[in-house]
């Protein structure tokens, strides 16, 4: 049974009932027994959190092994999310492959549009888009997503994703995991259209493709992780286009075998 729930809206009433602007200061253990729940972490077998409704308490877990806090802070607020949609609904444990924010997948996510709008409600919860938007201003680059992900305290993939989603700048999200393309994303702006790419290799000459070739390995210093592109490396060139230039920033995570690759136009020819 679906539920009519906006999950931005759900979490920002969240942050609302308790007088928060954000949650970014505060540790998510302290932020769940606050609104009454119960946190836990223990080490999980095969998935990342677990969610279980009690008579009179929810418990929500989180696997202690994770190793990186800002993506434990994605799993229990993902989890939160559950608690306050999906209450008492049929729900699977959350494994990583659910840990995704395409909005267009659901139907390709094992339990389907539940997962979406936990996640969904995570980004809000750790991201208000009223902050979110005054703190991305400026030109986009990889600094900034650095920027935003230490002052959100959230990781480089789930601050790409908001960040296109509020389409502050155009830009291309594309997923490679196991190498093969397996999702791709854009900005309402950017008005390209994307290769067939998915469940194919990165193009030969894509930055994901360097990734790939050395084993996930952080192959540029951080000045120089925009690198250039041609248009056609990822989209299709119709006869009245031009071979433009374009830049591809990637975000390779070796323990689960993907790269993000965040790819925009270069507008003014200076990175």
């Amino acid at each position: 049974m679906k539920q009519n729930n906006n999950p931005q809206n759900k979490a920002q009433e969240l942050l609302d009932k308790f007088g928060l602007d954000d949650i970014i200061d505060i540790p998510m253990s302290d932020f769940v027994s606050g609104i009454d729940l119960i946190y836990m972490e223990e080490p999980l077998k095969n998935c990342d959190g677990k969610i279980i409704f009690g008579d009179k308490k929810t418990i929500i877990k989180v696997d202690s092994q994770i190793e990186f806090e800002q993506r434990k802070r994605f799993v229990a607020a993902h989890e939160i999310g559950h608690a306050v949609m999906h209450h008492n609904m049929s729900l699977s444990d959350d494994i990583f492959s659910n840990f995704n924010l395409f909005k267009n997948v659901e139907k390709q996510l094992r339990s389907g549009q539940q997962e979406v709008e936990a996640n969904l409600f995570a980004s809000e919860l750790l991201m208000p888009t009223r902050l979110f938007k005054k703190e991305a201003k400026g030109k986009f680059s990889p600094l900034l997503i650095k920027q935003l992900s230490e002052k959100f305290n959230c990781s480089l993939t789930a601050v790409s994703f908001k960040y296109m989603e509020m389409n502050l700048h155009p830009i291309c999200l594309i997923l490679t995991e196991r190498g093969r393309v397996k999702y791709w994303k854009k900005s309402e702006d950017l008005h390209v259209f994307v290769k067939e790419c998915t469940k194919l290799a990165p193009p030969s000459d894509s930055v994901a493709m360097e990734y790939l070739q050395q084993n996930y390995k952080f192959i540029y210093n951080f000045e120089e992780k925009a690198q250039p592109i041609n248009k056609s490396t990822w989209f299709e060139l119709k006869p009245y286009d031009e071979d433009s230039d374009f830049y591809e920033y990637c975000i390779p995570t070796k323990s689960h075998q993907t790269i993000l690759s965040i790819i925009w136009e270069d507008y003014s020819h200076t990175c």
